[in-house]
């Protein structure tokens, strides 16, 4: 209720200050808390930025040696290209045959090796 004129405070001093300072904890131990989660929210950020990194790192090594193997199989491809006029008609057939057979691995079979 309102205070009249004349009217005696309806709490005393210090229960004011009693109600200021339990409040006063209570907002302590809230900001104590929300400290902890954002430091723990950093802690995951950081985590999370360094498992960012290391796949991003895995994923650019992966990208090199695709490049790389496909280079290879370029080259060799050249070279096959080139020899098998040099056979026999027989290891002609034979070389085209395997040649194709490499073309169609499949992931299977490139894990079971």
């Amino acid at each position: 209720t309102p205070l009249q004129p004349g009217q005696p405070f309806k709490f005393s001093i210090l229960e004011i200050c009693d109600r200021i300072k339990e409040e006063f904890q209570f907002l302590q131990a809230q900001y104590h808390s929300l400290k902890l989660e954002c430091e723990k929210l950093a802690s995951e950020k950081t985590e999370m930025q360094r498992h960012y990194v290391m796949y991003y790192e895995m994923s650019y090594g992966l990208n090199i040696e695709m490049h790389k193997q496909a280079e290879i199989v370029k080259r060799l491809s050249g070279i096959c290209a080139q020899i098998i006029p040099f056979l026999t008609q027989e290891h002609q057939q034979q070389v085209l045959q395997a040649v194709e057979r490499a073309k169609q691995v499949t992931v299977g079979e490139l894990n079971s090796l």
